[in-house]
């Protein structure tokens, strides 16, 4: 607070966090200086509130096929404002008007993954991650997109062929598989002989 009157012999500290402990001095003042702070009084503990904080770098993709992964940066501590803090993820396919919602109870959470069949690999979902704790549900992130995970590569490499460069060497070449939008973008090849 600012400066008290000397008459005044209590103040309301405000602009607090929730769910925090704090001591307090005091110091007295007048126009020669300032004084010696009291003893700090006792540890007090401001009262629980709903989390106001959602979490950040909402983002995710990749997993198996029939996966959605959602990942994002945990709360910290002195931001959770209260006991039985966790996270609740929220997700729809992109157009749809229906939102799932799954709580995820674990403080130290950074990931949710859904499964089901039904997903079509590279499916595109809007996905919001929000904050509650024991007072109730607090501020969700906005909007960000997510894909569901990539199917396996669905066709063969074409045009494979070998030229012999030495008595212990074959060169293998062939054409590569094109991106797909069901199946993804191909990592990588493996060259089997026998």
């Amino acid at each position: 607070p600012e400066v008290i009157n000397g008459r005044t012999h209590k103040a309301t500290v405000v602009d607090l966090s929730p769910w925090v402990e704090y001591e307090f001095r005091v110091v007295a003042s007048n126009s020669v200086g300032i004084g010696e702070p009291s003893r700090p009084s006792a540890l007090l503990k401001t009262k629980a509130a709903v989390p106001v904080v959602a979490p950040t770098n909402i983002g995710g993709g990749g997993g198996s096929r029939s996966e959605l992964v959602i990942t994002w940066e945990p709360v910290s501590e002195e931001l959770q404002n209260g006991e039985g803090f966790g996270y609740v993820v929220m997700f729809r396919p992109l157009g749809s008007t229906t939102w799932t919602k799954a709580v995820v109870a674990s403080v130290e959470s950074s990931k949710y993954i859904y499964r089901n069949e039904s997903i079509t690999p590279l499916s595109p979902f809007e996905v919001k991650v929000g904050v509650y704790n024991n007072e109730g549900e607090g501020t969700l992130s906005s909007i960000s997109i997510i894909y569901s995970g990539e199917d396996e590569p669905q066709m063969a490499p074409a045009g494979a062929s070998a030229l012999s460069v030495s008595a212990a060497a074959v060169e293998v070449s062939w054409l590569p598989i094109p991106w797909n939008r069901h199946t993804g973008r191909v990592l990588g090849y493996e060259v089997r002989e026998w």
